[in-house]
């Protein structure tokens, strides 16, 4: 039995050995007894890295940043593309010198620093702060916590692995006394006020509305004015707080500045009393 081995740049095809084709092409039309191989150049995004007898070409690798990839290389007819993770990512499947899939570098919580940064192939590593130290989890090193007395403060709240201390001003105790000691003073001062004018401002009862309206109806004024002695009318204080009492609304007042809490009457009041 024959056996046909063909030559190392040759494919077999249909029991003869066909000259391949050249990286960056594909076959058109296999070679026959009389006619050697036709190729044809790979377009689009595809390509052939080495002399094959491949009818189609190969399609270039996408670099798919869903998959934590981008482009490192563009795939061109005669090579395919080459991927790398993207910024903050490493490659966790590789295949001749291009990246698969890639996943997202490590990142450190609060109270942990960065042992060691993640590079394209490896995962970051994290490191616990020790006591009086603290990171907010991207800082290479742990930061020691801020002493307040050496800026000239107070602590206000004590530090932790993740803050630092929390400093501040003080006031002076006696500007908080004098503060408060004023504040006191003042409501003391308001409420005092507020009783005196709420004593001073609060008359007697009304006279009743009947009995003004009988005196009003009954007492003629030429027959009041005969009953005086002078010219100009002095009444009794219970006359002029019952008339008074008949020319405003809600208080009883009186031209004397002894009566109702020593609160006058108004000037139709002080008109109403004085007769001619």
């Amino acid at each position: 039995m024959y056996i046909c081995t063909c030559a190392r740049a040759e494919y077999e095809i249909n029991g003869e050995c066909c000259p391949m084709c050249t990286p960056g092409s594909r076959v058109f039309r296999h070679c026959t007894e009389f006619t050697s191989t036709t190729c044809k150049q790979c377009v689009g995004l595809t390509y052939t890295d080495e002399p094959n007898g491949l009818a189609n070409c190969i399609i270039c690798m996408v670099c798919d940043s869903g998959q934590g990839l981008r482009i490192k290389t563009a795939c061109t007819r005669t090579s395919d593309t080459v991927c790398e993770p993207l910024e903050g990512f490493y490659c966790t499947d590789e295949y001749s010198g291009s990246c698969r899939y890639a996943v997202e570098h490590t990142k450190c919580s609060p109270g942990q620093y960065i042992k060691q940064k993640g590079t394209a192939l490896k995962d970051a590593e994290c490191g616990e702060c020790s006591d009086g130290t603290y990171s907010n989890g991207s800082l290479l090193v742990c930061k020691p916590h801020s002493t307040c007395e050496d800026f000239g403060l107070t602590k206000i709240k004590p530090g932790t692995n993740s803050l630092d201390t929390e400093c501040g001003k003080t006031l002076p105790v006696a500007v908080i006394t004098g503060a408060l000691l004023g504040i006191t003073t003042v409501v003391a001062v308001a409420g005092a006020l507020f009783f005196f004018i709420k004593r001073c401002c609060t008359c007697p009862p009304r006279a009743d509305s009947a009995e003004k309206m009988d005196f009003h109806t009954n007492i003629h004024e030429k027959d009041y004015m005969k009953t005086t002695k002078k010219s100009s009318p002095t009444l009794r204080r219970e006359d002029r707080v019952v008339l008074c009492a008949l020319n405003h609304t809600g208080h009883v007042a009186s031209p004397d500045k002894n009566d109702c809490e020593k609160q006058p009457c108004d000037p139709q009041e002080h008109e109403f009393t004085h007769w001619t």
